[in-house]
């Protein structure tokens, strides 16, 4: 008998100080019409916490939906491009808060893709008997490493993180098709100057960031990895558009969205968008995604659910899930971050402070 790596979980955790355009438009030469007919974005939030802990909301979260201790993770998967810690990793940090001692935990980079990545990899791990659940992160604080003076960027990027339960299922449910892939030669059109050891005392401050950013560049070859890793996770289940019953793409740009479901045929009637709301989160935007569409009812009981995205690399990919028979959370908890106190704009400033002050060495 096969053995399938169901979702039975879902949670986010999303920061509550939002920098609206017209936020940027005060700092920036920008505009809201500007950046609005560009991107379709018109707010971002701005975490005043930690990834870790905004990890930790929207893994407990995931938790209390799927009704499984944390004790009992058996497999945790991050992915981020943030990190706050490389050594040691985020994953270990978390099992630590969620009481996982001795579970497998492992970071995982892709950018943008991270998360789906992720999935691919705690699936596998599940379907060949490795573990029997999986926890699987995507959390992103871009704010940090952010150039607040190119508005190129400054304005597409946002902070959040979001969290699945997998566990081991007889029913045929899950992640059941993937494509996943690379434009390694393309990987100087996005690149962060001062995020990586690249830098370390070699003329620029790490965390004083620079971003090589070739839009159109971009643009093109995200539609087309994205449309072709759709088509072809498609086909590996002999389906096509017409079966997909809701697409959560990669949330970077709604014109890069629009894009990619016209070649893959699916209407944007059934395409799920909150770039608007978000920006650009990397590796959190598709599985904030999916925990919206579920709570807003879009994902039905057995929905072919299929998730393409992007990120730097140029890494693409698309995944083709199957829902389980539940939409609704087994349970609930009470953690949740800290009041904010401060606005966006506020955060933001304190952030550029940061970046010309040197802090006190630790203890």
């Amino acid at each position: 008998m096969s053995t399938y790596a169901a979702i039975t979980g879902w949670g986010k955790c999303l920061p509550p100080a939002v920098l609206s355009n017209q936020d940027l438009a005060g700092m920036l030469d920008t505009s809201d019409e500007w950046i609005t007919s560009r991107t379709g974005i018109r707010e971002r939030r701005i975490a005043h916490v930690t990834m870790a802990e905004m990890a930790h909301v929207a893994a407990e979260r995931a938790l209390a939906c799927a009704a499984l201790p944390g004790r009992d993770v058996e497999l945790i998967v991050f992915g981020t491009c943030s990190f706050e810690d490389q050594v040691p990793n985020m994953a270990s940090g978390l099992q630590q808060r969620i009481g996982a001692a001795g579970c497998a935990a492992m970071d995982l980079n892709t950018a943008c893709t991270s998360f789906l990545y992720g999935l691919s990899a705690a699936t596998s791990m599940i379907r060949n008997g490795v573990v029997k659940n999986a926890l699987v992160i995507g959390a992103e604080i871009i704010s940090p490493y952010m150039d607040w003076t190119d508005r190129n960027v400054a304005v597409l990027f946002g902070d959040g993180a979001a969290a699945v339960v997998l566990q081991a299922s007889a029913n045929e449910e899950g992640l059941l098709a993937e494509k996943l892939g690379c434009f390694g030669e393309a990987r100087e059109i996005l690149r962060i100057h001062g995020m990586g050891g690249a830098y370390a005392n070699r003329g620029q401050l790490y965390g004083l960031t620079s971003w090589q950013f070739d839009g159109q560049e971009i643009f093109k070859r995200a539609v087309l990895g994205m449309s072709e890793a759709s088509a072809a996770a498609l086909a590996r289940r002999g389906l096509t558009a017409a079966d997909v019953q809701l697409a959560v793409p990669h949330q970077a740009n709604l014109r890069i969205i629009e894009a990619v479901a016209k070649r893959a045929g699916i209407p944007m009637a059934r395409v799920f968008t909150n770039v608007q709301r978000y920006g650009n989160m990397s590796s959190a935007t598709v599985p904030v995604g999916l925990c919206e569409a579920v709570e807003e009812g879009r994902v039905e009981p057995g929905a072919w659910v299929l998730m393409p995205a992007f990120g730097g690399g140029l890494t693409w990919c698309a995944h083709l899930v199957r829902w389980g028979d539940r939409v609704t959370p087994l349970g609930t908890t009470d953690i949740d971050l800290p009041p904010c106190e401060r606005s966006a704009v506020e955060l933001i400033r304190e952030v550029a402070a940061r970046k010309t002050t040197p802090a006190p060495a630790r203890a």
